[in-house]
């Protein structure tokens, strides 16, 4: 009877993590070996203020997960000690914050993870940290599509002042 608990307990923890894989905007997957206790704490609040539910998990469990989410893609970093971040609201965020923690920590090391469904290696997943925010590119974007209207201000207003010195 103990038996059947405990298997039925690992098959709704597995149940839990595929949910939160298939719910997930992006989801990375960090190596914390060597990381102190204060590390971690300091880590998990970053990650909580910002939305993102990091946990240390199983690697059998994980990779029963990612075959019932079809992302067995990511079995290949699922060695050693692993730690996962679930955002479910940015897709950037995660990454941001553990690959800024690790630049501070060697300790820390991105492995992987997954981005709107699509498996992605360490590399991949740096250069998405590495992105502005949202509102960074938003901004950018903004000041591009200003810049002829802004020129062609500064050029009618150039002529303008022309033909007054002309008279």
């Amino acid at each position: 009877m103990a038996n059947a608990k405990v298997i039925q307990a690992k098959q709704d923890a597995v149940d839990v993590v595929t949910g939160k894989l298939q719910n997930s905007i992006s989801t990375v997957v960090a190596d914390y070996r060597g990381l102190n206790v204060s590390q971690v704490t300091e880590l998990r609040k970053q990650l909580r203020e910002a939305g993102v539910d990091f946990q240390v998990l199983k690697n059998t469990l994980l990779r029963r997960a990612t075959a019932a989410a079809e992302l067995t893609d990511l079995d290949a970093v699922l060695t050693g000690p692993t730690a996962i971040a679930f955002s479910e609201t940015d897709a950037v965020v995660a990454a941001k914050i553990l690959n800024d923690f690790a630049k501070k920590n060697d300790a820390l090391k991105l492995k992987g993870g997954v981005v709107e469904g699509r498996v992605i290696d360490a590399d991949q997943l740096k250069a998405l940290a590495e992105l502005p925010s949202r509102d960074g590119l938003l901004s950018m974007l903004l000041s591009v599509l200003q810049a002829p209207i802004r020129n062609f201000a500064l050029a009618v207003k150039a002529v303008a002042e022309k033909e007054e010195q002309s008279a």
